[in-house]
């Protein structure tokens, strides 16, 4: 989980003028918060204060960038935080403050609002990335798409394991 975290935030820096500011700020939010949740101790203020940050960083990722042609990846990136919250709010909500990282959501079962929240922004997360990577592949690879693709897919493993529990 914290290591895909590392690969998507070195991917979004490596092609640094395609990602705009909001993009970057939010890419590395995520990983530096997902690797606390990989190693957090379990205290619920924790799991509360890397929730909170996670919200700012997705409401601030989409900030000035509609109507640019990097407005979908930053959606993109800003929906990953959205879908990281609510794993840390959810956690929060049971009682098992760090349990996304030890265990995933398996470890206090998948019921409740913020669940399904959660398992429906993986699956619609994993789905996106699927349509715009099968978009992309029509065009020719530059080494900033190759990166942009690495980046999107390592969101999308990082997000389904720290639901999953891996």
């Amino acid at each position: 989980m914290a290591l895909a975290a590392v690969i998507s935030a070195v991917a979004c820096v490596g092609a640094w003028r395609a990602v705009p500011w909001q993009g970057r700020q939010t890419a590395l939010i995520m990983a530096a918060t997902m690797v606390v949740m990989a190693v957090a101790d379990g205290d619920a203020m924790t799991g509360l204060m890397l929730g909170v940050v996670l919200l700012l960083s997705a409401m601030l990722g989409t900030v000035g960038v509609r109507g640019t042609p990097s407005a979908a990846s930053c959606c993109h990136r800003a929906l990953v935080s959205l879908v990281m919250a609510a794993c840390a709010f959810e956690s929060l909500s049971t009682g098992e403050a760090s349990a996304v990282g030890a265990r995933g959501h398996g470890g206090h079962g998948l019921d409740g609002l913020l669940s399904a929240l959660v398992v429906v922004g993986v699956v619609g997360l994993v789905l996106w990335t699927l349509v715009t990577e099968c978009m992309r592949a029509r065009s020719p690879r530059s080494r900033t798409a190759r990166l942009l693709a690495v980046e999107s897919w390592a969101m999308a493993a990082g997000v389904t394991a720290m639901c999953v529990g891996f």
